[in-house]
C-alpha cells in the first residue's frame, strides 16, 4: 500500500512538474508566428525613449513579431497582455492617443478601456476574481466595471502634439504581415512596488495563437 502511495505520489509530482514548466525568456514561437520581446521598466529609460516618463505609470515593452508561415495575419495591440507574475494583475496596451492625445472615452456594451490623456487608464485586471479600474487618473484603483467597452475619440489637437507624433511613430503598427513589424507596446503599471522585467509576462492571443514569453532579471 506505501509502495502504491509512493508512485501515486510520484506521479502527481510528474504532472505538476509538466505545469510549472518555466516560460520562455524573451523569445517565443509556434508554426506561424515567431515573438521577441524586451521590457523596459526604469523611469530613466522610458524618459530617454519616449521624452516623458507618464509619472512612472506605464512600462514598455520592444516587441517583434514575425510572421514565419506562407500565410498572412492581423497584428493588433489588443492580441497582447502583460501579466504580473507576483500577484496576477493583468493589462492590455494603451494606444498613443490615450497616452498623450485629447482622448475621450466612449463606452459601448462590449467592454472598458481609458487612457491617461481622457483621465482613467487602461483597465488593469486583478489577480483571482477581480477587475481592477482606476476611476479618477493613473495609479488610483476605482470600482470594478464590467460590459462596457470604451471607443478612444481623438481630438483635432492631436497632430500638434510632439510627444503624440513620438508615441504613433515607435509604437507597434497594426497591419496584416507577410515578414515582420517592431515597435513598442505602451503597458499600464502592473504589479505593486518595486516591479522588475523578470516579474513580468508578455502573452499574445491572436491569430496566429496563443504564446507567452517572460523577461530577463
Amino acid at each position: 500500500m506505501q509502495h502504491r502511495l509512493s508512485l501515486l505520489g510520484l506521479a502527481a509530482m510528474t504532472v505538476f512538474a509538466g505545469i510549472d514548466k518555466k516560460l520562455p525568456i524573451e523569445q517565443t514561437s509556434n508554426e506561424m508566428i515567431d515573438i521577441s520581446a524586451t521590457a523596459i521598466t526604469d523611469r530613466d529609460q522610458i524618459k530617454q525613449e519616449l521624452g516623458s516618463d507618464f509619472g512612472g505609470d506605464i512600462y514598455l515593452v520592444r516587441v517583434t513579431v514575425r510572421n514565419v508561415s506562407d500565410k498572412p495575419f492581423q497584428v493588433s495591440l489588443d492580441d497582447f497582455m502583460l501579466v504580473s507574475s507576483k500577484d496576477g494583475q493583468r493589462a492590455e496596451p494603451y494606444a498613443p492617443s490615450q497616452l498623450a492625445g485629447g482622448a475621450s472615452l466612449a463606452l459601448t456594451p462590449q467592454g472598458t478601456r481609458g487612457g491617461i490623456g481622457a483621465g482613467p487608464r487602461s483597465p488593469v485586471w486583478g489577480g483571482i476574481g477581480g477587475i481592477g479600474l482606476g476611476g479618477g487618473g493613473v495609479g488610483n484603483t476605482g470600482s470594478v466595471t464590467t460590459g462596457v467597452e470604451a471607443k478612444v475619440e481623438n481630438s483635432k489637437s492631436d497632430s500638434d502634439n510632439p510627444l503624440l507624433a513620438v508615441l504613433k511613430d515607435k509604437c507597434l503598427q497594426e497591419k496584416e504581415i507577410t515578414d515582420s513589424v517592431s515597435g513598442l507596446l505602451y503597458f499600464p503599471k502592473v504589479g505593486d512596488g518595486k516591479i522588475k522585467p523578470k516579474d513580468l509576462e508578455l502573452h499574445y492571443k491572436g491569430p496566429a495563437g496563443k504564446l507567452s514569453l517572460r523577461f530577463r532579471p
